[in-house]
């Protein structure tokens, strides 16, 4: 799967979990370390390993699995590495902290229609 398929894929399945706020930023022109960032917001704790967890049961079914997976300890912040896409599954306070699209300012953002 093409990295762009596989960040939209990623950002649909987030949508459908009612995830808030959900960007995809292609960032492979200004980093080696991913193709697209995928960036999410849930509304409580539970729902920010809701969201990961869902990303990552649904593309496992297509045999896609993360090289890494980091914070489900303190689901306020989990990272999935599947290589060209890396997504990002925050609480609101920890979004409004790490603000990444200030930091990827200069990728692109793409535009995101699931209706």
């Amino acid at each position: 799967m093409e990295s762009k398929d596989l960040a939209i894929k990623c950002a649909k399945i987030l949508s459908d979990k009612i995830a808030r706020d959900l960007s995809v930023i292609y960032v492979r022109e200004i980093t080696s370390l991913a193709d697209y960032f995928v960036i999410a917001t849930g509304t409580s704790s539970t729902h920010v390993k809701a969201l990961a967890d869902e990303v990552e049961f649904i593309l496992k079914q297509e045999e896609i699995v993360p090289d890494h997976i980091e914070g489900h300890g303190t689901n306020s912040w989990i990272v999935m590495d599947y290589g060209s896409v890396v997504v990002h599954v925050f609480s609101e306070e920890a979004r409004d902290f790490y603000d990444l699209e200030r930091l990827w300012q200069d990728g692109e953002k793409l535009e995101l229609d699931f209706d």
